[in-house]
């Protein structure tokens, strides 16, 4: 078992480990430095988005003025939308890339049986709407718990009582 486990093969994987997170954060870098730049409405609008998919610059061209409002509007949601889709792109190979990498490296469970790899236990990421927030199904009603009903209760008629029954707001306090 871990016992097994002797000083130079630990060490190996402490190495292999270190190289590892040394790789993931050389790629976290990189990543951070990204930017994109989504065009729309034959390229007259332009949405510069950053590594986190936060618009960092809009830009119009001087024909701009030749749409509607809603075609504008429209251009500058498709524009920032084809920009999140090129970041998420070069983060998704950068991770393949990483991947890769750690594909060679020893898994735990081969130092100690039955251990899992991190990557089996990990939950998928759920996908990320692009509709927008009038068209999505509602998140409370997907997520909301049943109103509570009470069965075993006994019915009180609080008018009724108020002017009958001494209480907190008894008038000889």
């Amino acid at each position: 078992m871990a016992d097994d486990i002797s000083i130079g093969q630990f060490t190996d994987l402490m190495e292999t480990m270190r190289a590892g997170v040394e790789s993931i954060a050389r790629a976290q870098e990189k990543q951070a430095l990204l930017t994109a730049t989504g065009y729309a409405a034959g390229k007259r609008v332009a949405v510069i988005v950053n590594a986190n998919n936060v618009v960092i610059q809009t830009r119009f061209t001087d024909d701009v003025s030749d749409l509607s409002y809603a075609e504008l509007a429209a251009a500058i949601t498709a524009a920032g939308q084809d920009a999140a889709a090129q970041i998420l792109r070069h983060t998704r190979a950068m991770i393949e890339d990483l991947h890769a990498q750690t594909a060679r490296l020893p898994k735990l469970s081969e130092f100690v049986p039955g251990l899992p790899d991190v990557r089996e236990v990990l939950p998928a990421r759920p996908e990320v709407s692009t509709a927008p927030p009038s068209a999505r199904p509602s998140a409370a009603a997907e997520d909301a718990d049943p109103p509570m009903v009470f069965t075993d209760v006994t019915p009180w008629d609080h008018i009724r009582s108020a002017g009958t029954q001494p209480g907190v707001s008894e008038s000889s306090w």
